[in-house]
C-alpha cells in the first residue's frame, strides 16, 4: 500500500523520494491533496500518515485534505485520532481536514449557503401561475403562492427556474430575467439561504400538476395573487408581489442572463446585469 510522491512532490524535496508516505499532490495554496485508491489497512495508515505529515512540514505545507470514499469509511477514526476534522459530506465521500502550521487555520469553509429559485410566470392576460403545497409550512394554507424549488449541483439558476416550473406545473417556458434575490440565515440544516426571484416567458399553458407535491394549480390574476392576506402581511412576500405588478406595468428592469467564458478555459457562466450590450 506504500508508495512514494508524485513526481510533483518529488521535484520539490528530493530527499524525501526513498521514504514512503502517502500519494498525494500538492494545490497552489500549500496545500496537500491525499489520494487512497484502494482499501487500507488502518495501521498501516497510521503509519504512512504520520510520516508524510512530519514530511510535509518540514515542506512548509499547511492544510491537508483527506477525501475518503464509503468503501474507505474505516480510515475515518484513526484520521481523527491523528487530528483531522470532519470539513463536508457528500452522498458518496467525506472529506476531512488537518492543519500542519501551530497557527489558527485558514482552510475555506464548507459552503455556506442554499440557493433556490422562485418563479414569476407571466401570461399575455396579465396573469401568474401560482400553486398550492401538499406539504411543508404553507400544507392546508389555501396560499397561492409561486413555484419555488431548489437549485441543483452544476445547474444555472435560469434552468433550475425552468425545470421546477415544468415539474411542478407541467408548464414549458423561456427565462426573461431575475427581479430580486433574498438573503435569509439559519435555514436548511442552518445554513444560510439564497432565493432568486426569476421571470419566465410561458410557451405552454395547460397545466399538468403535480401530483406528489402539489394540491393545486392554476392561472391567476398578479392583482389577486398580491390582494391575499398572508402576501400582505409578510414584508418579504409583499415586496416580492409589488415587484411582479411593476414589471408586468413595465415600471421595473430586473437582470437578464450574458453567457460568459472563462479567459483561461472553456468553462461557461451567466453574469446577471441590466446592463444592455451594444448589437
Amino acid at each position: 500500500m506504500a508508495m512514494n510522491m508524485e513526481s510533483s512532490s518529488n521535484d520539490l524535496v528530493n530527499e524525501v523520494d526513498h521514504v514512503d508516505m502517502l500519494d498525494a499532490s500538492f494545490d497552489a495554496y500549500g496545500g496537500v491533496i491525499i489520494n487512497i485508491k484502494h482499501d487500507m489497512d488502518e495501521n498501516v495508515f497510521t503509519t504512512l500518515l504520520q510520516t508524510s505529515i512530519s514530511q510535509w512540514r518540514l515542506q512548509g505545507k499547511k492544510g491537508v485534505w483527506l477525501k475518503l470514499s464509503l468503501e474507505l469509511v474505516n480510515l475515518v477514526k484513526p484520521a481523527i485520532k491523528e487530528g483531522f476534522w470532519y470539513h463536508h459530506a457528500e452522498p458518496t465521500y467525506v472529506m476531512l481536514v488537518y492543519w500542519i502550521p501551530e497557527t489558527d487555520h485558514t482552510l475555506p469553509p464548507n459552503a455556506s449557503h442554499r440557493v433556490g429559485v422562485a418563479s414569476f410566470v407571466l401570461n399575455s392576460k396579465g396573469e401568474i401561475l401560482v400553486v398550492q403545497e401538499k406539504s411543508g409550512v404553507f400544507k392546508g394554507s389555501n396560499v397561492w403562492k409561486l413555484p419555488t424549488g431548489t437549485v441543483e449541483e452544476g445547474e444555472d439558476i435560469s434552468a433550475a427556474a425552468i425545470r421546477e416550473v415544468k415539474e411542478e406545473a407541467g408548464i414549458d417556458t423561456d427565462f426573461m430575467e431575475v427581479l430580486a434575490f433574498r438573503q435569509s440565515h439559519k435555514a436548511f440544516f442552518s445554513k444560510s439561504d439564497m432565493m432568486f426571484v426569476c421571470m419566465l416567458k410561458p410557451t405552454s399553458f395547460d397545466i399538468k400538476k403535480q401530483d406528489s407535491e402539489i394540491e393545486a394549480a392554476q392561472w391567476m390574476p398578479v392583482e389577486e395573487y398580491a390582494n391575499q392576506p398572508f402576501i400582505k402581511e409578510h414584508n418579504s412576500f409583499n415586496y416580492i408581489a409589488k415587484i411582479c405588478i411593476a414589471k408586468k406595468d413595465n415600471k421595473y428592469v430586473g437582470f437578464s442572463p450574458l453567457l460568459t467564458t472563462s479567459a483561461t478555459s472553456a468553462k461557461k457562466s451567466y453574469l446577471y446585469s441590466s446592463y444592455q450590450l451594444e448589437q
